[in-house]
């Protein structure tokens, strides 16, 4: 399934996120464009974490983990909660 963007909406004003970290400190944030951060920003929301960049034709690939399920953030901004990658652990 992806989504982009415009899909989601902000979370209500007071209502808890999973996390508390904002994914800013994350090393890999640097190396997002700002399609991408805003994307990891909003899935970060929901709780998933920013794992690690797979570079795929030239381009940069989030890939973030929840609960063993994995999204990734193309340099679109698109976000596809269902990608077909395997995660090694």
């Amino acid at each position: 399934m992806r989504f982009a963007m415009d899909d989601y909406e902000k979370l209500p004003p007071g209502q808890e996120r999973r996390h508390s970290d904002c994914p800013s400190s994350n090393l890999l944030w640097c190396k997002l464009n700002d399609a991408q951060k805003s994307a990891v920003t909003a899935l970060h929301g929901y709780g998933y974490e920013l794992t690690f960049i797979r570079i795929v034709e030239h381009d940069n690939l989030a890939v973030l983990l929840l609960d063993g399920n994995s999204a990734t953030v193309d340099v679109d901004g698109e976000i596809d909660t269902s990608p077909d990658i395997v995660v090694r652990h």
